[in-house]
């Protein structure tokens, strides 16, 4: 009864020093860049105390509030992603970017961006890059699982994704090299990584896809918790495996498709967060590491991109660079710390 209490009390606490960070966050990333803002200001504006200037209220909820959303919006998915391959493949070192599953949706994403598709596509020009996306996410997934049923060995596994990434990523420069000079500004762009680009449309389109997809993830926190436990178990319980990893695959390949199609193959984010979530709040149950990886997801994001706008400023650094200087130190740590 004691170590439940103290479990309890050791979630809560978590759970508020994450949400602090989060907020913290936030202010950071409203209040900094080009044009500043103070605590005052926001609160002014907030109790319409104050009229912003046109400048102002463009730069505040044309550029800064879509930017915060989407970090925090596609920085839960990557981290859940990544959670639900890891689980999955029991591999604590796999992700989206690992396994080729970004490159396969960078893949197909640049079809449609390096050739004429979208050019009498408007209004559905956003859910045909999405679907686009999840194809490719589907497809190297499906590539993967096929080399998955011939093989045990998870390390072989993990080399099989990283070279259908190659392989991914070769396609597409080959592709690139004949694309119309304007289009491959535009693919090298996004296929940087950035929240820079992203607005109101596109954050609508990826809450209507991300947040229902989570809201999933969460619902089969319980056989979630079953299948870590070995397989057999999960079946005694009357789960059925197949069907159970179809929806994991799914789910990741949904998460991971939305954030490429929209702010481009952004790396580290779905191996690091899950792994930073399962230290802070020492446990394995899913039902807490959750909403704990989203959250955390989000606030990586918002201080990796935060770090990313003004490091060098007015030069961008594309956020993966953060994201992997963070994210890879993480990584090695934690493995070095697991072999010991």
């Amino acid at each position: 009864m004691k170590n439940k209490d103290f479990r309890r009390r050791r979630f809560i606490f978590a759970f508020l020093i994450i949400a602090i960070l989060l907020f913290f966050s936030i202010i950071i990333n409203l209040v900094s860049g080009s044009v500043d803002f103070t605590l005052k200001d926001l609160v002014e504006v907030l109790f319409k105390n104050r009229e912003l200037s046109k400048l102002e209220y463009n730069i505040l909820y044309k550029i800064r509030i879509p930017r915060i959303l989407a970090a925090m919006l596609y920085g839960a998915a990557l981290s859940i992603s990544g959670f639900l391959l890891q689980t999955f493949f029991r591999n604590p070192i796999v992700g989206p970017s690992v396994l080729g599953i970004s490159s396969g949706a960078k893949l197909f994403v640049g079809l449609i961006v390096l050739t004429n598709l979208t050019n009498n596509i408007k209004t559905n020009s956003l859910f045909l890059l999405f679907t686009a996306s999840m194809i490719g996410s589907l497809l190297s997934m499906f590539i993967v699982l096929l080399f998955a049923r011939k093989t045990e060995n998870l390390s072989m596994l993990v080399v099989i994704g990283i070279m259908i990434g190659y392989i991914a990523s070769a396609i597409t420069n080959f592709l690139i090299t004949f694309a119309a000079e304007h289009k491959i500004v535009g693919m090298a762009m996004w296929g940087l990584g950035s929240f820079s680009g992203v607005n109101w449309n596109m954050l609508r389109v990826s809450a209507i896809i991300i947040i229902p997809s989570i809201i999933c993830s969460y619902f089969i926190s319980k056989p979630l918790q079953a299948f870590l436990l070995g397989e057999n178990y999960a079946m005694s319980l009357g789960i059925n495996i197949k069907k159970f990893r179809v929806v994991l695959i799914i789910l990741s390949s949904i998460l991971t498709a939305c954030v490429t199609a929209f702010a481009g193959p952004i790396s580290f984010v779905g191996i690091a967060v899950p792994h930073l979530a399962r230290l802070s709040f020492k446990t394995a149950n899913p039902k807490v590491l959750v909403p704990a990886i989203a959250i955390t997801g989000s606030t990586f994001c918002l201080i990796s991109d935060y770090f990313a706008r003004t490091l060098f400023s007015p030069i961008e650094l594309n956020i993966s660079v953060i994201t992997s200087l963070i994210g890879a130190p993480i990584v090695i740590y934690l493995m070095s710390r697991r072999k010991k």
